[in-house]
């Protein structure tokens, strides 16, 4: 069975933008809770999650794709900070921070957004190619 090289590309590409947009969603849980702190004494903060990747094989046409591995936890410390009136401080007046760095989330998301971006344009110029395939096949 022949397979058409650009399907290929259109299935590789599909799947990037997938993985990246699951990527940006991840990013954006945690840019939104870089202020999120525990509710009980003693309570953890929110924890940064990352995306992990594998590579995969499309049956059908042979593709190399990225699909979305799993969600994690990162397992970093928390940083503390002294508030003892904070429903989440602990007995010595200690809250547990995110251990979200603002900056890192920032940059990973850039690199989500511009991964994001090539797949697209990967998937415009495989239909551009297609497109015009078939005005040629159509004036033989």
């Amino acid at each position: 069975m022949a397979v058409d090289p650009l399907l290929s590309v259109m299935r590789t590409a599909s799947s990037g933008l997938h993985a990246q947009s699951t990527r940006l969603k991840i990013v954006s849980e945690n840019l939104a809770n870089t202020e999120s702190t525990g509710t009980r004494p003693g309570a953890d903060a929110y924890r940064r999650k990352m995306v992990t990747f594998e590579q995969s094989l499309d049956e059908v046409t042979g593709a190399s794709l990225v699909t979305v591995n799993r969600v994690i936890r990162d397992m970093e410390p928390f940083e503390k900070e002294y508030k003892p009136g904070h429903p989440a401080a602990d007995v010595a007046g200690y809250v547990k921070l995110p251990n979200v760095n603002m900056v890192v989330e920032m940059a990973d998301m850039r690199e989500a957004s511009r991964s994001y971006e090539a797949n697209l344009q990967m998937i415009r110029q495989a239909r551009e190619m297609t497109s015009m395939m078939v005005d040629l096949l159509k004036g033989q």
